[in-house]
């Protein structure tokens, strides 16, 4: 549970241990039931960390915090994390989570995942049970899109991006190159690579040949709508860091891949979950 709420294993870890030790001080002998009163101190402990964690987010990074995150923010989750978010969780779930404020995130998972009685959640929040209802309703609502005419050729649109995450990940330079147009182009804020890649780069070949260098962080990565259109985010723990629009031709053949980290763009980016695939 901890996990879901908070998208780190490390974090989670941490909530956990400070709940238990603060359950194992108390008079815990009387308690009716034992995993509805654990879920609840473990929730409280997540739920500072979220508040924590966007406060956190405010404060502007100093050029050192800015120089080491660019080499230690895109390392990949490890592995026993990869298991967790396969058990329980999907990465762009993670992302989209992640750009909620933290009692919506709460109301929803704690509701909606884990099946915990809104007047539990109230109690948590120190809301009215209708209040923290309207809390996950609320959240539901930013993590899918909003019912209308869908974009053209969005279903396409997305089996094209996740075939070209996937084969990323698995540096399938032949299927990159059948993905990508002839005269693709590639576009990267310099901040988010080495001082050897060039800003943009022009060209199937060149642009596949390259994402063998970046691996790890395509391994963070998830599929998800931005503004609406199929796009990749990439998300250490499903914290955003970097997105990647990716625009197609006529021919379904992909044409531009832009990839920003810069904070305006991600924090004024819509985020929502793909639709799932049809079976």
């Amino acid at each position: 549970m901890a996990f879901q709420l908070l998208g780190s294993l490390s974090d989670a870890e941490d909530a956990v241990q400070a709940a238990w030790l603060k359950a194992s001080r108390s008079e815990y002998a009387a308690v009716a039931n034992l995993t509805a009163w654990l879920t609840t101190i473990t929730a409280r402990e997540a739920l500072d960390q979220l508040r924590a964690r966007k406060r956190r987010a405010e404060q502007p990074l100093t050029d050192a915090d800015a120089d080491a995150a660019v080499g230690e923010r895109f390392v990949a989750a490890a592995a026993d994390e990869e298991v967790l978010m396969a058990e329980s969780v999907s990465r762009a779930l993670l992302v989209v989570l992640d750009r909620l404020p933290p009692a919506q995130r709460v109301a929803f998972v704690l509701h909606d995942v884990i099946a915990v009685p809104f007047e539990t959640i109230a109690d948590l929040l120190d809301r009215s049970p209708a209040a923290a209802k309207k809390l996950a309703s609320r959240a539901r609502g930013r993590l899918h899109p909003a019912p209308s005419a869908p974009a053209p050729r969005t279903a396409e649109h997305l089996e094209v991006v996740r075939a070209f995450l996937a084969a990323s990940r698995g540096g399938d330079i032949d299927t990159l190159v059948r993905l990508l147009a002839p005269d693709v182009v590639r576009t990267v804020d310099p901040a988010l690579v080495p001082a050897d890649v060039p800003v943009e780069m022009r060209g199937a070949r060149a642009v596949a040949e390259e994402t063998r260098r970046f691996t790890d962080r395509a391994r963070a990565a998830a599929v998800v709508l931005i503004d609406g259109r199929p796009g990749i985010a990439i998300a250490p723990a499903g914290r955003l860091q970097a997105l990647l629009r990716i625009a197609l031709g006529a021919d379904n053949l992909i044409q531009v891949v832009d990839i920003t980290g810069d904070p305006e763009r991600l924090r004024n980016a819509v985020l929502t979950l793909p639709p799932a695939r049809s079976s």
